[in-house]
Order: C-alpha cells, then sequence, then structure tokens
C-alpha cells in the first residue's frame, strides 16, 4: 500500500483558513527567488507545480493566495499521520513528510481486507488530523505507487495482481519511475510512448539506448519490482541550499550563507543522531552553471563548527569567481549513526565547547519553540525588519 496526502502543506494550512476552501492557494515565499512548495488542486489545474519558481507560479496564476511555510508545523502532523500508519502494521517506510509505503499483509486477519484497511486509514487521517490522503493498493511497491497517483486526489485504488500488467500497459511511458524529460526524449525517438511500447522492447535495445535504466524499466513494465517494503531508513545525505534575492560577488555574504548553513545541517544531523565524513558545497552562477566541491573531514562530525571550516576552506579553493552567484548549499554525505561511528575531536578544546554549545541551543529550541542560539553574526544589525 502507497498511502500519500493530498497537497499536504496546503491542506494542513487551510485547517486554519477553512474560508479558503476551493481557492488557488499556493505555499510558499511570496517574495525573492523562492520556489512553490505546495499548491491547491485549483491552483494546479493552472499549471502550478511544486519546486516551480514562485514568479512564474504567480505569472501562470495571479489570483492565487499566498502562504508562507510553517514547516514545524507541518513537521509534527507528518508525525501524527505516521503514528496513524504504525497503528495500523509495524512495517512503514515512510519516504518524506507525507508519504509512506505499508506492508498490510500481516493486518489482514485483524482489520479486514485491502480495501477495508485503505478505507480505515482514509477516514482516520481525515477525522484525526483534517485532511485527506490518496491510498493505491497492490502487490509491489511501485504500482502501488502508480495507484496512489492516479486516484489522487481524495481516492483509493486496488490493482489485483493478476490485473497488473493490463493495467500498466495502458499507462504512458512517464508513469514508469525514473522517466524524466531526458529520458521520455530518447525513447520518443524510439518510437516508444507507452509502456506497452517499452513491454514490447527487448531489454538489450533498451539497455543500449539507456544502460542499466532500461533494463529496469523494461522490468517495471511487467509489474516486476520485488523490493520490499523496509522500515529503517538511513539517510545518504542531508543537506541545504539558499538562492539569494539578488546575485552576488561578495565573499562576506557568501560565507555568511554558509555559516547559517552549516547551523542548520549541523542541528538536522543531531537531531536524526547522525553524523558525516564528507563535506561539499554547490555553487550555482548567475548563468545557471552549476559546479560542486566536496572533501573528505579527518572524522565524522556533527558540529557546525567543523562544517563552517570545511565549507569556507572548499569555497576559498575555487578561487576567484567568474560571475555573480546565485545560489550557494552545503551537503553532508556517507552518514553514520552516532553509535556506529563516535564523533572525534581534535586536540583543540574550543571544537568540544563549540559543539556543547550547539547542543544547548538544540535543548533550548526544543523547550522553547522559536528561540535559538545563533552565532551572533546571524543576528540582524539593530533596526532591520
Amino acid at each position: 500500500m502507497h498511502v500519500d496526502m493530498d497537497a499536504f502543506f496546503v491542506s494542513v494550512e487551510l485547517r486554519d483558513r477553512p474560508e479558503l476552501l476551493g481557492r488557488k492557494v499556493i505555499v510558499g515565499q511570496p517574495e525573492g527567488r523562492s520556489v512553490v512548495l505546495s499548491a491547491s488542486y485549483e491552483a494546479r489545474a493552472l499549471g502550478v507545480r511544486s519546486a516551480m519558481p514562485m514568479v512564474t507560479a504567480l505569472r501562470m496564476c495571479p489570483s492565487a493566495v499566498v502562504i508562507a511555510p510553517r514547516q514545524k508545523l507541518y513537521h509534527q502532523v507528518s508525525v501524527q499521520v505516521m503514528e496513524v500508519f504504525r497503528s495500523i502494521t509495524d512495517t512503514v517506510e515512510q519516504l518524506s513528510v507525507d508519504e509512506a509505503f505499508l506492508d498490510i499483509s500481516g493486518s489482514l486477519r485483524r482489520l479486514g481486507t485491502p480495501l477495508d484497511i485503505g478505507a480505515l486509514i482514509r477516514s482516520r487521517i481525515a477525522a484525526e488530523l483534517g485532511i485527506t490522503a490518496s491510498v493505491g493498493i497492490a502487490a509491489s511497491k511501485f504500482v502501488a505507487k502508480v495507484a496512489s497517483t492516479r486516484c489522487k486526489p481524495d481516492g483509493m485504488l486496488l490493482i489485483e495482481k493478476g490485473q497488473t500488467v493490463d493495467y500498466l500497459h495502458t499507462l504512458p511511458v512517464e508513469a514508469l519511475w525514473g522517466v524524466g524529460a531526458k529520458t521520455r526524449e530518447v525513447l520518443a525517438r524510439l518510437g516508444i510512448f507507452t509502456v506497452a511500447d517499452v513491454a514490447a522492447t527487448p531489454s538489450a535495445s533498451l539497455q543500449k539506448a539507456l544502460g542499466s535504466t532500461g533494463a529496469a524499466l523494461h522490468a517495471l513494465s511487467w509489474g516486476i519490482d520485488p523490493r520490499p517494503v523496509t522500515t529503517v531508513h538511513q539517510e545518504k545525505s542531508m543537506g541545504a541550499e539558499e538562492t539569494f534575492a539578488v546575485d552576488t560577488f561578495e565573499n562576506a555574504v557568501l560565507t555568511r550563507e554558509l555559516l547559517r548553513l552549516s547551523h542548520r545541517v549541523a542541528g538536522r544531523l543531531r537531531e536524526a543522531g547522525l553524523s558525516g565524513r564528507t563535506l561539499s558545497i554547490k555553487i550555482k552562477y548567475s548563468d545557471f552553471a552549476t559546479i560542486t566541491r566536496s572533501k573528505a573531514l579527518s572524522a565524522n562530525t556533527d558540529s557546525a563548527t567543523q562544517l563552517y571550516a570545511g565549507a569556507v576552506s572548499l569555497l576559498q579553493a575555487l578561487g576567484q569567481r567568474p560571475q555573480s552567484v546565485r545560489l550557494i548549499g552545503l551537503r553532508m554525505e556517507r552518514l553514520e549513526s552516532v553509535e556506529n561511528a563516535p564523533l572525534q575531536f581534535t586536540l583543540d578544546p574550543r571544537d568540544d565547547h563549540s559543539r556543547n554549545a550547539e547542543v544547548v541551543g538544540d535543548a533550548i529550541a526544543a523547550r522553547f519553540g522559536n528561540a535559538k542560539i545563533v552565532p551572533a553574526r546571524l543576528l540582524k544589525p539593530r533596526g532591520n525588519p
């Protein structure tokens, strides 16, 4: 079973603003170069999509109501959603804040048929959380995901195992996992436009055109997806990035943003009980050309101080910038649980002191909500809004 909330951020906001039901609503920052985080189905009907630049979305949908995001609230509701899932089955694979795979095979005797269980989940989500969910049910993860996508919004679809291939072969090729714009272009040049076309094409031909992706697509076109629902999901990387309101050459602006991103990523690492060994930065120039640079740290860390020092050294190694910077990002990779990879500090006691201060900041934020400790350099000057 694949369960996916409908326009999750928007749905959560509409609980507090029911007067906007049926209106074109977008969640995201209305100013600058922000992107759409979520859009109501009324806005989507006009072409607005998640990750679309806000300026483009408002050009398509000038009458939309734009709501600033409340990430902490979305996280709280996400936790409640997952609690509902785990009351149905212990085998839950969370994919994002608002969707998960559920293996319900062990719940059938207790809760009834798959359709009964799907209806129960949808009714509880609506009654307890005030939002809606779409449920896809099938014999494999891929097909369950297809089903939930096809019954949105606020629907449920069961694709019986014996009907899987017939159903898949009615769909366009982009219904297959891994088929984006570039892959679709390659397939179109081969005269492949539907899932049925993929199934009818020899796997060897697809591999010649697409490499290993071709073999995977051929298997999916026949409904073959043996992956089990996995309850433990280990993050492989964790990062954050920021698009500047105005492109900048200023090194002080770039390093200040790296400091902010270092604290954001380090805080998330500590919250998840993870540490990382490989640090990378990302730079996107004004012409959208993008470069990344990475380095292996001497030991695993979840310290913003150490992340920032490494990020600044990577930035300095780039030398003189050929043009102004539009976006900067920071990412930690090769993540491990701190239980499996104990943190190691240098002989400089300041490393330990800095992390201790960050941990205290975590505790203050957890207890007092919006209150938090940040480096003085990140405070706004007196008089600024």
